[in-house]
């Protein structure tokens, strides 16, 4: 059996959009994170993602899904999620990503917050 979520995994600003890099939705990085010790039903995964609604929760679990990164598996009145082989191989880009936002993340904020309005086009 696997060890249950931490519910403090992540940061509160966590999904951020001042880091440059995503992978996928606003919510689909920390979806693969949650995955990446092994299978986990919808139940388990709200728990770090407490500020996902469980629309949008199912709707990124469907485009992962869709783009083979998870694999939704429904037997005996249960269902998981796991990561498909193409999903894991995305871990360690992820967590270099992640290594490079943690790094960079002052230089990001004060870029930011010296930053005036979007241009529009």
């Amino acid at each position: 059996m696997t060890a249950p979520l931490d519910p403090d995994m992540f940061d509160p600003v966590c999904p951020s959009d001042l880091s440059p890099i995503r992978f996928g939705d606003k919510w689909s990085g920390m979806v693969i994170r949650c995955l990446r010790a092994g299978p986990r039903r919808f139940s388990e995964l709200r728990v770090p993602l407490r500020g996902v609604t469980a629309k949008v929760l199912t709707r990124s679990l469907r485009i992962l899904e869709r783009d083979g990164l998870v694999l939704r598996r429904a037997g005996a009145g249960r269902v998981e999620y796991a990561l498909t082989d193409l999903g894991r191989s995305l871990l360690g880009p992820m967590d270099t990503a992640c290594a490079w936002t943690a790094a960079h993340w002052d230089e990001l904020l004060d870029a930011r917050e010296g930053a005036g309005p979007p241009a529009t086009g």
